[in-house]
């Protein structure tokens, strides 16, 4: 049932995508929104075909989804369909840089956007990704106040996830002082940001008073949470998810399965797990030999139940903020779903 759901919504969102920003960009496209630009569409085309290119990947679009969600929850907005670009431009940029930050090769199945177009490409259109949904919210007619309190929160968040990143990166490239805890905030800035902007602007639309605002987005925040440690459970479980399998090895990411055996697991297997992730090696054995220090402390299940944990918590003081509603229980389920997904 909700898988349907979602697909039905993505294809909504698809065509949301394309009205904002056409897979053709004519005269007229360009006038209305680059005024100041004295070039012609061809360019600026050119300019666009990387994102088309991830975009027509697919992808679970479940962030437009959730802000519907949120604003339906709450009483709903007549504007909210106008913002269903924002994040799903926002989040497939900050893919775009990632994958070159992580030297990644596969995007959904795919040769990542870098190793088609170049880094210098990829960079320029990832950053440009950030900023292209300012030209929803620029015309988009809300009151200055609520207008005002949008720009607020995308800024806040984009930052709150620049941290996150960079948190990531300064781990997996040997710094120490990682735990448990310091990777949920991790979480919670890079794959919870976007989740949380998601819920906050729906609330935000939807006229929500403070207390439910606040808990829909602590509630995503850990859904984004929760996803990105499935995330990592399935890097390193299911070969058929559309990234290379063991990549986050592979990069000498700490993830929580890995934090896991680097506190509970005796010298030698810390040891040894950290000297394979320094390596950043593709070598399947050294792969396959770091996975199976991870289960030899069932840091999977371990890392499954966590997930599963913070999704009921946060869903417990949500509940009683909102008024049952057919919306209230996509909700939930939308929330167990990304906890349990195979890819």
């Amino acid at each position: 049932m909700l898988d349907e759901y979602l697909k039905s919504k993505a294809e909504f969102v698809n065509t949301k995508l394309e009205s904002f920003l056409p897979k053709s960009i004519d005269e007229t496209w360009v006038k209305d929104n680059f005024p100041y630009y004295k070039g012609d569409a061809g360019i600026m085309n050119e300019l666009m075909k990387p994102i088309w290119d991830l975009l027509e990947r697919g992808g679970k679009r479940w962030r437009p989804v959730l802000m519907m969600l949120c604003c339906d929850v709450v009483g709903g907005g007549s504007k909210i369909e106008e913002l269903i670009p924002v994040v799903e431009i926002i989040h497939n940029g900050t893919l775009m840089v990632d994958d070159v930050e992580d030297s990644s090769d596969i995007r959904r199945g795919k040769p990542c956007i870098h190793k088609i177009f170049g880094e210098d490409v990829a960079i320029n259109t990832g950053n440009m990704m950030y900023y292209l949904p300012y030209l929803i919210i620029k015309k988009i007619d809300l009151d200055k106040k609520t207008k005002l309190a949008v720009y607020d929160l995308i800024n806040e968040e984009m930052l709150k996830l620049s941290i996150g990143q960079g948190m990531d990166i300064y781990w997996h490239s040997g710094g120490e002082n990682i735990s448990e805890q310091l990777y949920l905030q991790m979480c919670a800035f890079k794959t919870g940001t976007l989740a949380r902007m998601s819920a906050k602007l729906g609330a935000l639309l939807g006229n929500a008073n403070k207390k439910q605002v606040k808990a829909l987005g602590k509630f995503a925040e850990t859904i984004g949470i929760a996803f990105q440690i499935q995330d990592d459970i399935l890097n390193v479980t299911n070969k058929e998810w559309g990234k290379e399998f063991g990549e986050d090895i592979t990069e000498g990411k700490r993830s929580l399965m890995a934090i896991r055996v680097l506190e509970k697991g005796n010298e030698e297997d810390r040891k040894r797990l950290l000297e394979i992730l320094s390596m950043k090696t593709k070598d399947e054995r050294l792969i396959n030999e770091a996975i199976g220090l991870m289960k030899r402390y069932d840091t999977i299940n371990y890392a499954k139940k966590k997930a599963e944990k913070l999704v009921e918590d946060a869903w417990r003081n949500l509940d009683s903020c909102i008024l049952p509603s057919d919306s209230k229980i996509k909700l939930k389920m939308f929330a167990d779903f990304l906890v349990n997904r195979e890819i």
